[in-house]
């Protein structure tokens, strides 16, 4: 009788756990949700302002960066609505050709993006500014670990 009754508990455990889980997946979901429904110009807003705060812009160069966020954020909203009139054909994962143009796309960008802001910020900003980016990449593979560990 002790042992039915302690299987049952592990099993009501465990099932809770579970639904915490996938309550938590859902949660993170909504993140990324609420990012797409986002304007460029509300996204080149934030960015420009985290900017400001974290390397201290002078007005001038807050208009500048937020110039150069909203043209990328353009572009990236028409490119994601491109992709997704073609996704909405087919619905299937994107060729290894298409995959390759997107990154350098990407890349292209960010050479971009980093030429541009050496020509706004001072000398002092822009070392900061790179360092920043690195540390953004720890956390997303940090996450990235703690996602894998959880699935």
């Amino acid at each position: 009788m002790k042992k039915l009754l302690v299987i049952a508990l592990a099993l009501f455990t465990l099932t809770g756990v579970a639904q915490e889980r996938k309550k938590q997946r859902a949660d993170r979901k909504g993140g990324s949700e609420l990012r797409k429904q986002m304007t460029p110009n509300e996204i080149a807003d934030l960015k420009a302002k985290k900017l400001t705060l974290s390397l201290d812009l002078t007005d001038a160069q807050q208009k500048k960066v937020h110039s150069v966020i909203l043209n990328q954020a353009k572009e990236n909203e028409s490119l994601r609505k491109e992709r997704k009139a073609v996704d909405g054909e087919k619905k299937e994962k994107p060729s290894k050709d298409e995959i390759v143009k997107m990154q350098n796309h990407r890349l292209d960008q960010q050479i971009e993006m980093k030429r541009e802001m050496k020509t706004i910020l001072t000398a002092e900003q822009y070392s900061k500014f790179e360092k920043m980016k690195p540390r953004q990449h720890k956390k997303r593979a940090r996450r990235g670990k703690k996602h894998d560990e959880n699935r």
